[in-house]
């Protein structure tokens, strides 16, 4: 599956580099140094650009820190800046549905990479569910779903998968600097390889899976490692009354101590919960820049919890 995704994206990325001249591509670089720029979505492509590209790209973030990604619009310096990079990864978040066509429209020569390419999508619904409880199993049935969860990356596998669709495509555009591309990326998939088995290490000795989130963020990594991510915010919305009452049942029957809430979120429904369950609110960031230590961090934050 991984070689298969790599080879979808090198004929689609070469397909486009053919479209256009090669010459506006080599002029997408810094003038001083000559290393290629690079513009990605959100701070954990970043690291993933700057953990296989080295010193010979330089990466422009456009939602920065304290931003959030989903409401996001882009600042007129972002705007002019995109006019000096010669590709930008894409990774799926709402803003971007809005704003590509226009990063195209000031650089037309701008190669477009999904970096999400080959990651399988899950579903989110309008109503909350939680598994086993058969007091909500009505609902949960007439619960309807809203769209597909856009934080693909906060999962070791996922992460793969955008690695090499970021590898791909700075071979494509330096292919003189394919070795050191390589060994980079290489580099980085063992380390994702190492990441994944603490982390499972780290979260496969409890019995108890269940976890309760502010914002849903945290699917794809509940599915990687066979968690229940609980959330209190269900498309972009804050729960109701009826949902609230659901919400405060089910964190009694799993026992739940913890609220994980990132740092751009501040509401009053989980300082409710909170008080209302004796619980403990705790910081998780989907967007840090360091995605390796990141996840490293929330697992071990995850483990405390599943233990209280």
């Amino acid at each position: 599956m991984h070689r298969k995704t790599i080879h979808k994206t090198l004929i689609v990325a070469m397909l486009l580099i053919l479209l256009s001249s090669c010459e506006p591509v080599m002029q997408n670089a810094d003038q001083e140094n000559g290393t290629l720029t690079v513009t990605v979505s959100i701070l954990p492509q970043a690291y993933f650009v700057e953990r296989i590209g080295g010193e010979r790209v330089t990466v422009n973030v456009m939602v920065g820190p304290g931003e959030e990604a989903h409401t996001y619009e882009p600042k007129p310096e972002q705007m002019k800046a995109m006019s000096g990079s010669a590709v930008f990864f894409s990774i799926g978040v709402e803003y971007e549905e809005t704003w590509i066509p226009r990063f195209q429209d000031i650089n037309p020569e701008l190669l477009i990479i999904d970096s999400s390419e080959g990651v399988q999508r899950i579903s989110i619904s309008d109503a909350h569910d939680h598994d086993g409880d058969e007091d909500n199993e009505d609902e949960a049935l007439e619960a309807h779903t809203i769209g597909t969860d856009p934080h693909i990356w906060l999962a070791p596998a996922n992460g793969k998968l955008i690695a090499g669709n970021i590898l791909t495509a700075l071979i494509l555009l330096r292919p003189e600097d394919t070795q050191y591309f390589q060994q980079n990326y290489n580099d980085l998939f063992n380390d994702i390889d190492q990441l994944d088995a603490s982390i499972k290490d780290t979260l496969s000795q409890y019995e108890h899976r269940s976890f309760m989130v502010f914002h849903p963020a945290w699917g794809y990594f509940a599915d990687q490692y066979n968690l229940e991510q609980i959330p209190v915010q269900v498309g972009g919305q804050d729960p109701s009354p009826a949902e609230m009452v659901d919400l405060i049942k089910i964190a009694r029957e799993e026992d739940i101590r913890v609220i994980f809430i990132q740092p751009t979120f501040s509401t009053a429904s989980v300082e409710a919960l909170s008080k209302e369950l004796d619980a403990e609110i705790v910081l998780v960031d989907p967007l840090a820049r360091d995605w390796l230590e990141n996840l490293e961090h929330v697992a071990a934050a995850f483990a405390a919890a599943l233990t209280q």
